[in-house]
């Protein structure tokens, strides 16, 4: 990694409950109370979706806490903050969801140079089977693991 990346908090529950399709890096629009909040890692996405409106690309639920030094001029935790992409790739998501049905998922915040930004994806939404058969993968995987960790401990004993 040529660039200095510092992950800020991923969103876990969309890994779950979305088949990701495509990614797409945009920045924030923030202000100084909130980019404070950022750098103390006090944000959470899991609820959050990205939405567009009057040909811009809004971020919404997402939680950044208010700032413990930010007395009278501290913002809301979870007001919609603007999402800065081209006009172009704006246009290309905007038609995505409203034709094709997905949905704008944010995945990842992260500090890139200094600066906040949010990695969005398309994605549609998983169906409750698809869920369980994700979790019972998972689980078989952990248990084909520990026997072949079981199984290579008694050879060397």
């Amino acid at each position: 990694m040529a660039e200095s990346q510092k992950i800020v908090t991923v969103n876990r529950k969309a890994y779950h409950d979305y088949h990701i399709e495509d990614t797409v890096e945009a920045g924030l629009v923030l202000t100084g109370t909130e980019i404070k909040s950022i750098r103390g890692g006090r944000v959470n996405l899991k609820d959050s979706y990205a939405s567009p409106k009057d040909g811009e690309l809004w971020l919404v639920n997402a939680h950044i806490a208010q700032y413990p030094g930010g007395n009278r001029y501290n913002h809301e935790p979870t007001r919609p903050r603007k999402l800065l992409l081209h006009q172009r790739e704006i246009d290309d998501l905007r038609g995505e969801v409203e034709r094709k049905g997905y949905t704008l998922v944010p995945l990842k915040l992260y500090l890139k140079k200094g600066i906040a930004k949010v990695e969005l994806s398309l994605a549609r939404g998983k169906k409750q089977y698809d869920k369980r058969e994700a979790i019972a993968q998972r689980d078989d995987q952990r248990q084909m693991q520990r026997a072949l960790k079981e199984s290579s401990k008694g050879g060397k004993r």
